[in-house]
């Protein structure tokens, strides 16, 4: 089916409805993820600015700690209780449907870009050659063995030593984003590995910590003593939840720039980013409570200056051999980019050429030949998973044009 528009574009309504559940999807996972990580920072400031009741009458009540903010042209008092208020109140509000939202949004996001469309964005030959099905399996199985994974750690004995856990994920995580750079496309390895941690997050909250808390307000309104253990718990992963904030959010942006994910050692800088996010949240943690040490920002920055050195691109090797002229590389770009980067894109899934870019003329071409080179050459990005087979001979060509002055 062919659907044309006022401007006179022939689009087909799959690709159409493709990018435009695309746009909708990531616009709803951008604003519900703001909602629940925004809960989430709040929520963990909060515990640690709380100071002893002022009223005793309030201690009585079995408040534990409360803390005064002003924010907006109002002033609010917020009151930790130990346990529980004397009496349950009539209304309560559960922070879980932010944290469910997110999830939904982001699963919605990866089947769509990733295991619709895994021939464009997953499966990349050069990695390893994947069946469509085999990769969707992988994926799937990323996710839940991810959380099975991570549950059972903290279960067992090492979860009871928050050191010892945190080296211990440490090393899962790390595991995980090597096994994955393995198997897809670097672009598809990131956020795989940052849809296993938000599916940890998530699963926190759904099967930990709401149960938990439930059961804590049972136990309380039977009028018996609740269980400790369900808060303790739920502090834990709560902790685990806002340390994996940052290391998602990168992953998030991360498919805007290929010199990470595109990178020999993608794995490496993946890790290297995640630690330093996960050090620069404990150190805003810790200064919550006032005793942050610089030393973690300064192990942080190590590992940012590392990631960035990492990904440096290699120099492209001298140009040698015979000039290319612009009509050989006029003819690779014809083969090789217009399916998607053109007017009327002919390739299955793209309504319109990616970041708007259009190399259909020579002008057009001339003006974006520094972005050709950065993506085919110095990257190796473009063509996305390679699917029309660019050769590193058509690549050296388009080196040798570009840097002898990329002359029409």
């Amino acid at each position: 089916m062919v659907w044309s528009h006022g401007r006179g574009k022939s689009l087909t309504m799959e690709s159409y409805l493709l990018e435009i559940l695309n746009l909708f999807g990531r616009w709803l996972h951008m604003i519900t993820g703001i909602a629940w990580i925004g809960a989430s920072f709040y929520f963990v400031w909060l515990d640690n600015h709380l100071l002893p009741p002022r009223k005793q009458s309030d201690a009585d009540q079995g408040v534990g700690g409360e803390v005064w903010s002003v924010h907006g042209g109002g002033m609010y008092h917020a009151q930790k209780y130990l346990s529980a208020p004397p009496q349950m109140p009539q209304q309560l509000h559960w922070f879980k449907w932010e944290a469910y939202s997110t999830f939904l949004s982001g699963l919605f996001l990866l089947i769509l870009i990733y295991w619709y469309g895994a021939e464009l964005y997953t499966i990349d030959p050069q990695v390893m050659t994947l069946s469509k099905p085999t990769a969707i399996g992988i994926g799937v199985a990323s996710l839940v063995l991810g959380w099975v994974v991570y549950d059972l750690l903290c279960r067992s004995p090492i979860g009871h030593n928050d050191k010892w856990m945190g080296l211990a994920i440490l090393v899962f995580v790390s595991l995980v984003a090597y096994m994955l750079s393995q198997v897809f496309s670097g672009r598809a390895a990131f956020i795989h590995y940052g849809a296993m941690l938000g599916s940890i997050m998530v699963a926190n909250v759904f099967f930990i910590i709401i149960p938990g808390q439930k059961k804590m307000i049972a136990s309380i309104e039977a009028g018996n003593t609740p269980d400790p253990i369900h808060g303790i718990l739920g502090k834990q992963r709560s902790v685990h939840n806002t340390y994996f904030t940052l290391p998602v959010l990168f992953v998030m942006i991360s498919n805007h720039y290929a010199l990470s994910y595109n990178h020999a050692y993608n794995w490496l800088i993946l890790i290297a980013l995640s630690l330093a996010g996960a050090l620069i949240r404990v150190y805003f943690v810790a200064r919550h409570k006032g005793k942050a040490s610089p030393l973690i920002l300064i192990i942080a920055g190590i590992l940012l200056a590392a990631a960035i050195v990492i990904a440096a691109p290699k120099p492209v090797s001298s140009v040698t051999g015979e000039a290319v002229s612009f009509t050989e590389v006029k003819q690779i770009i014809a083969n090789r980019c217009t399916a998607c980067h053109s007017q009327n894109p002919t390739q299955a899934g793209f309504a319109t050429a990616p970041m708007g870019v259009l190399l259909d003329t020579d002008a057009q071409l001339l003006k974006q030949a520094s972005a050709v080179y950065q993506q085919s050459v110095v990257a190796r990005a473009m063509p996305l998973g390679n699917l029309t087979g660019m050769s590193d001979e058509e690549r050296d060509k388009i080196n040798r044009w570009f840097n002898t002055g990329a002359k029409p």
